[in-house]
């Protein structure tokens, strides 16, 4: 048995099980609460050797990685340079743009399947509709610790780049920066830089309510600046298995194998409660071990929500058919004359108007006279994830003698799809913000000439603290993705897309310099001011 904190407990137990020779069924992994995780808990890291030593000792072990050994060991996000070109007629309509991107693979050909590069290159330009797009992305090996997937991995990088470009453009051209967005928008029908066509999208809409946002109109005051930047994530949904019990109390178990990062136990416990017909508080949803359930894929691109609310959904409605069943026995009448209204078994017809409503807890009361355990199942691998949108306003205020900067106000607006819990779409939504903040000002990992990390610690690696931020306000926008029954899409990476770029424009509009380097830090920023008045 294996404890531990993951994202993706079956691809532990895959993993671990090769290197060790073992049978994957003699191996049971079980996720304990995820604490952070962010694309860092999707890797095996110390978990083989912890299980080489206790089957060796014959005895539990426990191993834990200090927090140094985790900066030096478990993986940054890539280093990255891009060159951007993107030419544009007079009348703000883009006519070509192109994206060269190199992202560092740390010493293996790729950390992912398709490559850190692949995703950057499908980011850079799909906010826009262009008619003359190339996007080609380089993985570099390096003598650098192997990398990992943080929150959207390789996006925001692209986007900092894309989106700093498009701002350069606007201004050139004497373009309001939302304007040109708005006219350069993708929409339906639009087919992706990366190859397919876009159908119901969310950029038009978020750019639409950028623009007409009263952030927008909100007067600034000296050394300070205002910028926006749109971002992109794609999604996936993944092998899912999901199982719903019903209790002969007619309390509601639900048990998926998604690990949940940000909420989703709440959001799906809505959907099963809504699919019933039930009070939200009957279901208690639970996160299986790998021995108590089929395989279900990492909870990564965002899909925890949309992979396991869809399985979700097909298993309550499943558990809703043996109800109806259940119900023409307990009435002794064909069950084609049941229907399920509101958490209730309901008889159809004229013939049967006198026979009062079952409830669910009725139902399940009955069950052991009835056929056994009610019980709703699904396993998939879900399509039509959905892309994700969000557009970003962000005010900035420059120390023009120390090169401090500090977010005074910031907005997010993301498409959500249907936001089943708009709390934690909120927070999902301020969380990625954060950390895109803290990105753009603060983090930096720091190499020694021996090639050695100097600042592997939070004493050092400075993440925002609240006194670092703005209360970051949220617009949550709702344009439905059709490949889902309740029109979800994955919110939890998009909003990390956009910050770099919207802080790198909202800096340039203060103090009128262009930082094509992240973390955006003050002496990098006090060098950028001292180059510019000796120019």
């Amino acid at each position: 048995e294996l404890w531990v904190t993951t994202q993706g407990h079956f691809s532990f137990r895959s993993v671990c099980a090769a290197l060790l020779g073992m049978d994957v069924a003699k191996l049971k992994v079980t996720s304990s609460e995820i604490g952070g995780g962010f694309g860092g808990k999707t890797q095996v890291w110390i978990e083989p050797v912890a299980l080489a030593l206790s089957r060796k000792a014959n005895r539990p072990v426990k191993a834990v990685m200090s927090r140094e050994e985790v900066f030096r060991a478990s993986g940054p996000a890539s280093s990255t340079s891009i060159d951007v070109k993107i030419g544009a007629k007079k009348d703000g309509t883009i006519t070509a743009a192109s994206a060269e991107l190199r992202y560092q693979g740390g010493p293996y050909a790729s950390s992912l399947p398709f490559g850190w590069a692949t995703i950057g290159a499908m980011s850079s330009f799909a906010c826009y509709k262009l008619a003359n797009v190339k996007t080609v992305g380089y993985d570099v090996v390096v003598n650098r610790p192997k990398v990992a997937a943080y929150r959207a991995p390789s996006a925001p990088m692209a986007a900092f780049a894309v989106e700093s470009t498009i701002d350069m453009v606007a201004n050139e051209l004497g373009i309001d920066p939302v304007d040109f967005r708005i006219k350069n928008a993708a929409r339906e029908g639009t087919r992706a830089s990366y190859g397919p066509v876009y159908g119901p999208i969310g950029i038009g809409p978020t750019l639409q309510a950028v623009k007409n946002h009263p952030h927008m109109r909100a007067r600034l005051k000296k050394n300070q600046g205002r910028g926006m930047a749109c971002g992109f994530w794609f999604n996936f949904g993944g092998q899912t298995c999901t199982d719903l019990n019903i209790a002969t109390d007619g309390s509601v178990t639900l048990t998926v194998g998604t690990i949940d990062v940000g909420g989703s136990r709440a959001s799906l416990s809505l959907i099963a409660a809504e699919e019933l017909g039930i009070p939200y508080e009957q279901v208690k949803a639970n996160i299986a071990d790998t021995g108590s359930l089929g395989h279900n894929d990492t909870t990564e691109g965002s899909r925890g929500t949309f992979s396991s609310g869809m399985a979700t959904v097909f298993a309550a409605r499943q558990a809703v058919e043996i109800l109806c069943e259940r119900a023409a026995i307990m009435w002794d009448i064909p069950v084609e004359n049941v229907v399920w209204e509101a958490g209730h078994a309901k008889a159809k017809g004229r013939k049967y108007s006198k026979l009062k409503r079952l409830s669910l807890a009725d139902i399940a009361a009955a069950s052991p006279n009835t056929g056994g355990p009610i019980a709703g199942h699904n396993e998939s691998v879900p399509d039509n994830a959905g892309v994700s949108f969000a557009s970003h306003i962000c005010d900035v205020e420059v120390d023009p003698e120390t090169g401090a900067t500090r977010v005074i106000r910031y907005t997010v607006v993301q498409d959500a799809g249907k936001a089943i819990h708009p709390t934690y779409v909120e927070g999902q939504m301020q969380g990625g913000a954060a950390q895109g903040i803290g990105w753009a000002l603060n983090e930096e990992y720091i190499y020694g000439d021996d090639g050695r990390l100097q600042n592997p610690g939070f004493l050092d690696y400075r993440i925002p603290v609240c006194s670092d931020l703005p209360f970051i306000d949220t617009q949550i926008l709702e344009i439905p993705n059709p490949g889902h029954p309740y029109g979800v899409r994955g919110v939890g990476e998009t909003s990390i897309v956009p910050p770099l770029a919207a802080i790198g424009n909202a800096l340039s509009n203060a103090v009128g310099v262009r930082m094509d380097h992240v973390p955006m830090s003050p002496p990098r920023i006090l060098k950028a001011l001292e180059q510019l008045d000796a120019s």
